[in-house]
């Protein structure tokens, strides 16, 4: 992997306490402080264009997500989302031919102690890294396709979708 381009759109694993209310917002992308503290021997660039929750990302936002990728040479792609409409997100981006793209986010903010964020972008580093071009989803341990692939919100993880 020459260089990972990192594409953020906001979700659960960059959200911090807002005020005493305990209301979440989305603040700066988390992905970079993480790798740059993890020591990675590889390069990347994080762009980021979104801070949504990702209940409030719409076809535009897909659009622009889509576009944002489609123009940079970087083959290997990591994208930072809510989980709630990863899936969506992830068959808009399936179109998009030759390079391998892999979606990540978190069950808990990332700031957060016990925070899934760290696991998840280390499996996603590692997918992006040895799978063939496509669009994959690295949650819960585990490398998914977005076609058959749901979050269950009731047990708050991915599962088979079927």
């Amino acid at each position: 992997m020459d260089n990972l381009l990192i594409v953020t759109t906001g979700g659960t694993i960059d959200k911090v306490y807002f005020d005493d209310k305990s209301d979440f917002q989305v603040g700066e992308p988390q992905i970079g402080r993480i790798l740059e503290e993890l020591g990675v021997a590889f390069r990347f660039s994080v762009i980021p264009i979104l801070r949504k929750d990702s209940l409030h990302i719409d076809a535009a936002d897909r659009a622009l997500v889509r576009a944002t990728i489609e123009a940079q040479d970087t083959r290997h792609v990591l994208v930072t989302h809510g989980t709630d409409s990863m899936v969506e997100t992830a068959r808009v981006l399936a179109a998009i031919a030759g390079k391998t793209i892999v979606l990540t986010g978190a069950l808990n903010p990332a700031r957060f102690r016990g925070s899934d964020a760290e696991f998840n972008i280390g499996c996603a580093v590692g997918a992006v890294q040895s799978l063939p071009p496509g669009v994959y989803i690295a949650m819960n341990g585990r490398i998914w396709d977005p076609a058959k692939v749901r979050k269950n919100v009731d047990a708050n993880r991915f599962e088979a979708a079927g």
